[in-house]
């Protein structure tokens, strides 16, 4: 019976070097992995229209778009990105004839909105320049609305330029009814670190709005009035942890 505390002693000594062996690599990947914290902003220009059913002849509506950010990451190729900013939604009316001839008329409805983002943050890269890919929901709440036209678009149909061919004109007028809006957004871009703290990115993102801005019951003019906007901003990080 000799042999059982020799087999229990080489047990213990497998088990110690066991233990260490994976308690030295935590350790390091425990300090490899310590969490990031970075704050900024960006700021650019955004491209909007209105997703309208029935659908209407519209263009892209150029605004601006910003926002002050904050940066969490912990993991080697995840965190957290959350921001606080404003976008300029809306869209431009498109009257011109169906063959290309252009329309003097012109119309356009820019929506201001304060937004709220908070997107999972995937990067990749080397120590001086990182890709990027976010995506999340977003709330966002309309501050103001504006119209610039050179017609009345309260009786659109007297302007002489208006177009013979039918479309639909509730819209040039209609009140918005619902200023708190949602939807999904998403982005990808890059990241070149001037030093360990300081960075510079540039991101291209789409944002979609899954709520309506004009009523959308069975009975209204339209079933469904949904933002969607393209953004290109430039933005600058500052780690403070």
């Amino acid at each position: 019976m000799a042999f059982i505390p020799t087999v229990c002693n080489k047990f213990r000594t497998a088990l110690a070097v066991i233990i260490l062996a994976t308690a030295v690599p935590a350790a390091t990947a425990e300090t490899h992995y310590k969490p990031r914290i970075s704050i900024g902003g960006r700021a650019g220009m955004s491209m909007s229209r209105i997703s309208l059913s029935p659908s209407v002849r519209q263009g892209w509506l150029t605004g601006t778009a910003g926002s002050l950010t904050f940066r969490y990451t912990e993991e080697k190729l995840f965190g957290l990105v959350a921001e606080l900013g404003w976008n300029q939604r809306g869209w431009s009316e498109n009257f011109s004839d169906p063959n290309g001839e252009p329309n003097p008329l012109s119309y356009k409805r820019t929506l201001t909105y304060i937004n709220l983002p908070v997107m999972t943050h995937i990067y990749f890269g080397t120590r001086r320049m990182k890709f990027f890919f976010n995506a999340g929901p977003e709330a966002s709440y309309m501050i103001s609305s504006s119209i610039a036209s050179n017609f009345d678009y309260h009786n659109p149909t007297s302007s002489p330029h208006w177009p013979t061919r039918s479309r639909m004109t509730e819209q040039l007028a209609m009140e918005i009814s619902n200023r708190f809006d949602y939807g999904i957004t998403a982005g990808a871009g890059g990241e070149f670190y001037l030093n360990p703290r300081n960075s510079i990115n540039m991101e291209v993102r789409f944002y979609y709005g899954l709520g309506n801005i004009f009523p959308a019951k069975v009975s209204d003019t339209f079933s469904a009035s949904r933002c969607m906007s393209l953004e290109v901003t430039l933005g600058y990080w500052f780690r403070i942890k």
